[in-house]
């Protein structure tokens, strides 16, 4: 367990999520379900159970520093890496990489994002246990693969190849392709021909395998953070990382490596999984009243509306008539009224308001 490494991704703004979402409070420090922990506490106990305290590093932009601290308060200053500016996965990975290098070049690593639903907490464990020994037993990239029960167009897919007997673990398969989020009849097809997976966006890997990986497919990054071995884990290390990001190119672990690479390996599994990345697949979580409608809020008062999300501050008073397949979502000062299919529109409202009204309602 000593050479297990958790690196939790929370730099993320969750735009789709606004209004309860805004830059300055991003989803991954919400109690967005209600259940007394927010959604990076939740990931970080998740992983208690995977790898010591000690060995759980979470990278979050720099302006997050301090609301990690307050959440995950058992935390060092050194395992919250904070980035000056986002730079996609790839950055964040390599530069995570490279700090643990400098204390265990034996390690095996789980990269996860902060802002994930797992329900099947026990599965969980179970299958990144077992993720981790593959990658130590072999020169693997591994991602985990979600068993789709719905042709979605906000997920990623991966195909995996129909050949077996890769790993004594049939779940394991060697992976054919990637498609990032497909247009709805394609995902249909995809549910179809039976050999397609959501991609999770978690990975598993040794740190050598993604040293190896980040040499071959991304070396002008790889290079950028080697430059700076002498400096992790050291005061100087903060500048350091400011000089870095401040030239390094933006781009994600699955196109700069995991689409190239040919030793890639995908775990298939049902971990009761969502990515909760819009208010759709918060409704499909949620519990439902006889409408169908998902209410978070002790004062909503809703009539004649069927399969909507509603979710506005205990104290609000709110009345709802007539509304069928529509997000409802109140906070401070902003109130977001959309249909439900028209949700990945969320992120350009959000742009439209900064430019329109300024960035505080943002």
């Amino acid at each position: 367990m000593k050479n297990n490494y958790c690196v939790i991704m929370a730099g993320g703004i969750g735009a789709r999520f606004w209004p309860m979402s805004t830059s300055s409070h991003p989803k991954q420090f919400i109690d967005i379900l209600g259940t007394g922990e927010t959604l990076i506490q939740q990931t970080f106990r998740r992983f208690l159970k995977i790898c010591p305290p000690e060995n759980i590093y979470i990278v979050t932009g720099e302006e997050y520093r301090n609301l990690v601290k307050e959440q995950l308060p058992q935390l060092s200053d050194n395992q919250i890496l904070g980035e000056p500016s986002r730079r996609n996965t790839a950055p964040c990975i390599a530069y995570a990489n490279h700090k643990i290098l400098t204390i265990n070049p034996e390690a095996r690593i789980v990269v996860a994002p902060s802002d994930h639903i797992i329900l099947k907490e026990d599965v969980f464990t179970t299958v990144i246990t077992e993720a981790l020994q593959a990658v130590a037993d072999n020169d693997w990239l591994l991602t985990i693969g979600i068993k789709p029960n719905r042709p979605d167009t906000g997920y990623g897919y991966i195909q995996y190849s129909e050949q077996e007997n890769v790993h004594a673990n049939s779940d394991i398969r060697k992976v054919k392709t990637f498609t990032e989020k497909p247009i709805l009849e394609l995902a249909q097809k995809f549910i179809e021909s039976g050999d397609f997976l959501w991609n999770a966006g978690i990975f598993i890997w040794s740190l050598k395998s993604i040293q190896q990986a980040f040499d071959q497919y991304l070396p002008e990054v790889n290079q950028l953070f080697t430059a700076g071995s002498e400096y992790y884990n050291t005061p100087e290390e903060k500048d350091f990382i400011l000089k870095t990001y401040s030239v390094c190119k933006s781009i994600s672990i699955d196109y700069g490596v995991m689409e190239k690479a040919d030793n890639v390996y995908v775990y298939a599994a049902d971990l009761g999984w969502s990515d909760l990345g819009t208010w759709g697949s918060l409704y499909e979580i949620k519990e439902k009243n006889e409408d169908n409608n998902a209410i978070v809020g002790k004062n909503v008062m809703i009539y004649d509306s069927h399969n909507c999300i509603v979710n506005v501050p205990d104290k609000k008073l709110v009345v709802i008539q007539g509304l069928e397949n529509y997000i409802v979502a109140s906070k401070d000062h902003s109130l977001l009224i959309c249909r439900k299919q028209d949700e990945q529109m969320i992120r350009n409202f959000v742009n439209d308001i900064k430019i329109v009204k300024g960035e505080q309602y943002t």
